[in-house]
């Protein structure tokens, strides 16, 4: 059982920064893909971003592309999502999610582990 913590969300202007990350616990995530997922409200889960399990391929939302990077740090059990240019469109919870051999897909509901999410608000 993996156990996901999600921290380093806030309130931000358009055009800020904010990093994410996400720590494990129970086991290692070196032979976990990861993801990054968000939900704004009333609207579905999307996925936003991923990293392999070695860290060797990653893969984006055409919406964060060139403003967003995942990184994984297997040493310390951690993954992180930086997020650079916010935009007011950015605002939602967002989730990590660990799962084996899902590489970047992007349905929420074939991943299996998932943390309980940190706010992330950008004002306009």
């Amino acid at each position: 059982q993996v156990q996901l913590v999600e921290s380093g969300g806030g309130l931000v202007q358009a055009g800020g920064s904010l990093r994410l990350s996400c720590a494990a616990s129970g086991r290692t995530l070196s032979s976990y893909d990861m993801g990054w997922f968000r939900q704004a409200p009333g609207k579905e889960r999307e996925s936003v971003a991923a990293i392999s399990w070695s860290g060797d391929r990653t893969h984006y939302a055409d919406s964060v592309k060139g403003r967003f990077a995942i990184s994984r740090d297997n040493a310390k059990n951690t993954v992180y999502l930086q997020m650079n240019s916010l935009k007011p469109e950015d605002t939602g919870v967002y989730y990590c999610a660990a799962g084996v051999g899902l590489g970047y897909d992007v349905e929420p509901g074939r991943w299996p582990y998932w943390g309980q999410g940190t706010q992330v608000t950008v004002s306009s």
